[in-house]
């Protein structure tokens, strides 16, 4: 990152998708404003943040969307995975069952996204643990498997965290179809009030 610009190329809609308590807050809130918190609250409904990368010294607002992994906020999902470029879709390395439902989080993203193409990052979240249930091959062949980025991390240590988003913009921003076409058209300013409120979680 580098020479960096005050003029916006695009702004990105970014989605962290996964099951309940897997880390997509504390990545957002690791990501964002560079914290950890043990006793994160689980995600009411849909939490959304902004930060500002650049990116082969283009500047690039970043939309990202967390929502709650619980099956009572599903109602939610259409208008959630509209018009995203890209998902990270987190599981919790120390938990196969997270790794297993993946498949779900995949079919779901395929069956309300609008966009063809859409760039995914795997992530295997928790690393710092002693306990592991899904080993760093297993998450590889996955993402081979459905030609996604992977990149295992620790909202806690901070590992790989920042170059989980900074892969998926890249790759973004190296398919012009995806974004290109919204670049210029006016858009509704979205701000935290409009979204409801939460108790604020590379391989190529």
């Amino acid at each position: 990152m580098s020479n960096f610009s005050n003029d916006v190329l695009t702004t990105l809609k970014i989605l962290i998708i996964g099951e309940s308590s897997v880390g997509k807050s504390s990545l957002l809130m690791r990501f964002i404003h560079d914290r950890f918190e043990d006793d994160l609250g689980l995600t009411i409904g849909v939490d959304f943040k902004t930060k500002t990368v650049v990116i082969d010294g283009n500047s690039v607002k970043l939309a990202i969307w967390d929502t709650a992994g619980q099956e009572r906020f599903r109602t939610l999902t259409p208008s959630y995975y509209r018009d995203a470029q890209g998902a990270i879709l987190v599981y919790d390395v120390s938990s196969r069952v997270s790794f297993v439902k993946l498949e779900l989080w995949l079919n779901e993203l395929e069956m309300y996204s609008n966009r063809k193409g859409i760039i995914m990052m795997i992530v295997g979240n928790k690393i710092d643990k002693d306990k592991r249930e899904v080993s760093r091959e297993e998450g590889i062949q996955f993402a081979k498997k459905y030609k996604s980025l992977f990149i295992e991390t620790s909202a806690k240590t901070k590992d790989g965290v920042e170059y989980a988003f900074d892969e998926l913009v890249q790759k973004i921003i190296e398919t012009p179809a995806l974004w290109e076409n919204t670049r210029y058209r006016q858009t509704q300013q979205l701000t935290d009030d409009n979204i409801t409120d939460n108790q604020s979680s590379c391989l190529c």
